[in-house]
């Protein structure tokens, strides 16, 4: 049987094996199981970014391709908490709604609602809202599980160490090298913690956000800070601290906590809501997709955008590594 190693259980490398095991090929996932940005309790599914309402080329398909594969995990028997609830984009002034506009392709389903119309109610300083209502969010954390389970690999606790196109050494199992057992592809899907392990130099950027007793409103409104529902409640984030050539510890800064806090009550009224905890990853940037020099294939580097891009990228991935096992 066709076989693959895939190094990192996030996103990109539980979506990696479970699209390699539905095309035959028999999977090991090499995981440390600590610090994942895709443990996030809940992530939005937003095509439309940032606080000029950038659109990703492969936005609308990458949308679709998330939706289909929680509908297709629920088929199978393994459910993941999520909500394709739309998703409010609170614009402050005619000149944000301007820059929105320029990049909203036609293709993407939105709307511009008038106060009347919104799903959930907004301070008076936001003078314009746009919908999406193909949008939603995940639990993170039950999504890589799931495809993890889904896929049946085999996962091993450890640190991937060296690496070429045929073998792995992986620290924490006894420095073993780990290979697969025919014709190997190994693709690489480690995060920010692991690319510092590797001594890589990539661009960090970490991402807060605070877990809260109940959902603060109907649907998820994002601005500069998100609000939006969670399995167990709500979720207010995410502050990105400065850009870092390299991981660390996760913190949360005061000055980041008044921040985020602030930007929260600006998106909704937040009185009667509890904070229960904190939450803190980190995320790579700069895109790696596609096979190295030395045969490996990578896929890392989605930023916030891994659970909108990470299965369709994955998905294509899998393809190419299959017809490289043929």
């Amino acid at each position: 049987m066709k076989s693959a190693l895939v190094i990192g259980g996030g996103i990109a490398g539980a979506s990696a094996a479970y699209f390699l095991f539905r095309l035959g090929v028999q999977v090991t996932v090499i995981d440390a199981g600590v610090h994942a940005a895709s443990s996030v309790p809940s992530a939005l599914i937003n095509p439309v970014r940032g606080q000029s309402g950038g659109v990703d080329a492969r936005a609308l398909e990458g949308m679709a391709a998330t939706w289909a594969l929680l509908r297709e995990l629920e088929a199978a028997g393994h459910p993941v908490p999520h909500g394709q609830t739309g998703v409010l984009r609170p614009v402050p002034h005619d000149q944000a709604r301007a820059r929105f506009e320029r990049n909203l392709p036609p293709e993407l389903p939105h709307r511009w609602l008038t106060r009347a119309e919104v799903p959930t109610p907004l301070p008076p300083s936001w003078n314009h809202a746009l919908w999406l209502p193909e949008a939603g969010w995940v639990d993170g954390s039950a999504f890589t599980r799931a495809l993890l389970e889904a896929s049946g690999a085999t996962v091993v606790r450890g640190r991937a160490q060296e690496m070429n196109g045929r073998w792995v050494v992986v620290d924490g199992e006894g420095n073993d090298r780990i290979s697969a057992r025919s014709t190997p592809q190994i693709i690489h899907c480690g995060g920010s913690i692991g690319s510092s392990w590797r001594h890589e130099t990539r661009i960090h950027r970490r991402g807060s956000l605070l877990t809260l007793d109940r959902a603060a409103t109907n649907v998820p409104l994002s601005f500069g800070a998100y609000l939006a529902p969670s399995a167990t409640g709500g979720v207010l984030g995410a502050t990105y601290e400065t850009p870092a050539q390299r991981w660390s510890p996760p913190t949360l800064p005061l000055a980041s906590l008044g921040w985020l806090l602030n930007k929260g009550e600006t998106l909704a009224d937040l009185g009667g809501v509890r904070v229960t905890g904190r939450w803190t990853g980190s995320r790579l940037s700069e895109l790696r997709n596609g096979q190295d020099g030395n045969g490996v294939w990578h896929l890392s580097g989605l930023g916030s955008k891994g659970f909108l891009l990470g299965p369709l990228l994955a998905r294509a991935l899998a393809e190419r590594v299959v017809e490289a096992l043929a």
